[in-house]
């Protein structure tokens, strides 16, 4: 009996521990999403719209599409340009190239990656600014319109609302984004939207008003139906954030940049999405581009909570040596080589997204004090294949790390499912599993005493 209680006793230490843990914890941070780079050739040929294809611009390829997938990438920005997309306001979309960007991004998706619609256009179409007379808002809902209805359902499209709106009140780029995102969520949309700001849509200036009244005061009060949007923000690392020259401040130039905008998201319950940043190649290794780059990305993986993701500025077939490039030399040649900045990208790509936590152990649905009892028959295995013995964290071994989250996931359907259904406090959960414990010692006593003498019951 003596043994009895003592083994009882010490799994009732180890619930009123690992209880407290969860009472005073905070949630983890979540993964990152999406990371990949900018496939540019679309936007090219700002000068002749619509242009001729394959002569002014061109479509990034399938085979690029492979390269960057088997890097590790997740995701590609595509920048296009809307007057090509749609030749004149409020017109059907022009179906050859329609058939172009569709063709691109369904490849893309295919693969299993996600793919960021970002017309490239400063938020101007043949010159004119969104909001203005010569182009009301109005014409800018119906672009957004016809490439929802497009694209909606493909969940791994996201709509970019627009790159880098610039030189125009704050309020007039609030009032169109809003007008878009409404125009996308009345198709039945439900895709992930990127906002971006205004003067640039720079991370390091979301709180300034040197371009008009502040992105963080107009832009940060945009709302969405579907409550399914972020930020897309800009950051380069040279003097005047332009990403015009080779210039890198500091090594820890973007990251210190980054720091303002991380706090106003976390504050504000919001988050955001890196769109462009970028050093050049003949920085890395011979300068501080790696330091710079690990220096930021390490940043911005550390406060995962609030940045979804990023996109390198750029890809793409037609940037020959331009310092930003990520385009492999010699693509599909025996002599295909990286540029040195992929080294330095690799290990921030997001990894394949692992099994979700799940206290289910015995596969009823519902996460109970049966899969408690899993869990402490199981505790100490190693080299699990899945969560049938107790370990609900997928790490291969059963530890009390599986037994928070049991405790977290407690009264609640698995993973995967809904229910309506009252979560317990853990204290709750405590004294149920200590009156379990104690309950279920006091029946193992008796038991005890019944076989030393049967006639005492």
């Amino acid at each position: 009996m003596e043994r009895n209680f003592k083994t009882i006793f010490t799994w009732g230490i180890v619930v009123f521990v690992f209880a407290a843990a969860v009472s005073a914890s905070t949630s983890a941070n979540a993964q990152m999403l999406y990371t990949g780079t900018n496939l540019a050739g679309a936007d090219f040929g700002e000068g002749n719209l619509p242009g001729i294809y394959n002569i002014h611009y061109t479509y990034p390829t399938a085979q690029e599409v492979d390269y960057y997938v088997g890097k590790g990438m997740n995701t590609f920005r595509i920048p296009f340009r809307w007057e090509r997309l749609q030749q004149s306001q409020n017109a059907a979309l022009n179906a050859t190239e329609l058939s172009r960007l569709e063709s691109i991004v369904t490849y893309a998706t295919d693969q299993g990656a996600h793919v960021v619609l970002d017309p490239h256009n400063y938020a101007r179409y043949f010159g004119n600014v969104i909001g203005s007379v010569a182009l009301p808002s109005s014409s800018f809902n119906d672009f957004w319109t016809r490439v929802a209805n497009e694209f909606k359902d493909n969940d791994k499209v996201i709509f970019g609302l627009m790159n880098e709106p610039n030189s125009m009140p704050t309020e007039q780029w609030g009032t169109a984004a809003q007008g878009a995102i409404n125009a996308i969520r009345a198709t039945g949309a439900e895709n992930l939207i990127l906002v971006p700001g205004n003067g640039w849509t720079g991370a390091h200036s979301w709180l300034q008003n040197w371009y008009g009244t502040s992105n963080a005061s107009v832009i940060g009060a945009i709302t969405d139906p579907a409550n399914n949007f972020a930020f897309d923000v800009h950051q380069y690392l040279d003097n005047d954030s332009s990403g015009t020259t080779s210039t890198i401040v500091s090594a820890t130039i973007g990251q210190e940049r980054l720091v303002a905008i991380t706090n106003w998201l976390r504050d504000n319950n919001r988050k955001a999405f890196l769109g462009e940043f970028g050093v050049a190649n003949s920085t890395i290794g011979a300068g501080i581009g790696d330091e710079a780059l690990n220096n930021m990305l390490t940043y911005m993986a550390n406060n995962d909570d609030v940045w979804l993701g990023w996109t390198w500025w750029a890809g793409g077939p037609w940037w020959q040596e331009y310092r930003f490039t990520i385009e492999p030399t010699n693509l599909g040649q025996p002599n295909q080589a990286d540029r040195p900045v992929m080294g330095v990208l690799q290990p921030f790509f997001v990894q394949d997204e692992p099994p979700a936590d799940s206290a289910d152990f015995n596969g009823d649905g519902n996460v109970d004090g049966r899969d408690f009892l899993i869990w402490q028959r199981g505790f100490g295995l190693a080299d699990q294949e899945d969560n049938s013995n107790g370990d609900a964290n997928h790490d291969g071994n059963v530890t009390a790390e599986d037994l928070e989250i049991f405790q977290a996931q407690y009264g609640l359907p698995a993973p995967g499912l809904t229910a309506n259904v009252v979560v317990p406090e853990p204290s709750t959960l405590l004294c149920a599993v200590l009156l379990w414990v104690f309950s279920n010692g006091r029946r193992a006593a008796v038991r005890k005493l019944q076989r030393v003498n049967p006639a005492s019951h």
